[in-house]
């Protein structure tokens, strides 16, 4: 079954698979059989992160599949991330040991910095001045990368990479790593095709990972005014066309544009809807069509770490 997936070589020679289940907003009591029945349909990568609450739960679901004998431990390929109030570089280590014992593994196949901004450390995930205003930590994601380094001679990531920097923190990465970021996960769809970094990465070697491919629907802050990529007409014209639904559409753009992408659900029939996608794919002046949606369409624009100077989305272009 997962031999359809593509893998993707990535820069220090291991593969990525190139389809995946995203764990974001995946609720205690649904993800874990979400999981076990991703890996049943073929899914091969699973995409997770501390800060999203579930990685107990992840880990029930891996452990239950890899016991049952399912799947071996490297037949899976387990990205978590570390979270912004961790960037102090002597709770790396820390944090990453308390992912692996979350999810039961002995080690990851990817740790990602889940965003350039750092929180104030020692407390809540989300530390809040009596205003309501994110504390911020002073520390810069450059020492962090250090400390990211150490995960990997350790034994407790395979790899290491970013999400959600902007091609000037790349480059801040890119001259001090001795270890090179294999990914670069940022959100990504046709409202926001992000060719620009797509192409910076590349040239780079470095993979792109797009998250909310279909435009995060659920996500917390949605308001009932804010435009609905799923129910954009011209990509349910195009859908038609295909004979597919509009979510198989995004998610083959994404496939067929070279883009590792990883779509959330916890329903079983939109999980296998998701991964039947190996069947066909969009001819190039399709995919043109699909850019031209692009209208900068951020729908996680990240609002906590505004007036930070490490926010990624508010100085640079790309």
């Amino acid at each position: 079954m997962d031999k359809k997936v593509p893998r993707i070589k990535l820069n220090n020679g291991l593969e990525i698979p190139q389809f995946g289940l995203g764990t974001w907003k995946s609720k205690p009591g649904e993800v874990e059989q979400a999981v076990k029945d991703a890996i049943d349909m073929g899914y091969r990568h699973i995409d997770c992160a501390y800060a999203y609450g579930n990685e107990k739960e992840v880990g029930a679901g891996i452990k239950a599949k890899i016991d049952d004998g399912t799947v071996k431990r490297e037949d899976l390929w387990v990205t978590s991330k570390l979270w912004n109030s961790f960037h102090r570089p002597d709770l790396v280590e820390k944090v990453v040991r308390e992912s692996l014992r979350n999810l039961q593994l002995d080690y990851l196949d990817l740790y990602l910095i889940h965003w350039p901004v750092a929180y104030k450390e020692d407390g809540e995930l989300f530390p809040r001045d009596a205003n309501g205003k994110i504390i911020f930590s002073d520390v810069d994601y450059v020492d962090t990368w250090k400390a990211m380094e150490e995960c990997v001679r350790k034994g407790l990531t395979k790899s290491i990479g970013l999400s959600n920097f902007n091609s000037r923190q790349i480059e801040r990465i890119l001259s001090v790593a001795t270890i090179k970021p294999v990914v670069n996960q940022v959100e990504c769809h046709p409202y926001l095709n992000q060719k620009k970094l797509i192409e910076f990465c590349r040239s780079k070697n470095i993979v792109v990972t797009g998250y909310s491919p279909l435009g995060s629907p659920d996500r917390p802050w949605a308001k009932p005014e804010d435009p609905q990529l799923l129910e954009d007409s011209k990509l349910k014209q195009l859908a038609d066309k295909y004979k597919k639904t509009p979510a198989q559409i995004l998610l083959r753009y994404q496939i067929d544009r070279g883009v590792v992408t990883i779509p959330k659900s916890v329903t079983k029939s939109r999980l296998q809807q998701n991964i039947d996608i190996f069947n066909f794919s969009l001819s190039k002046e399709d995919i043109a069509y699909l850019d031209g949606f692009d209208c900068n369409g951020r729908f996680c624009p990240m609002k906590d770490g505004l007036g930070n100077p490490h926010h990624p989305f508010e100085n640079d272009e790309f």
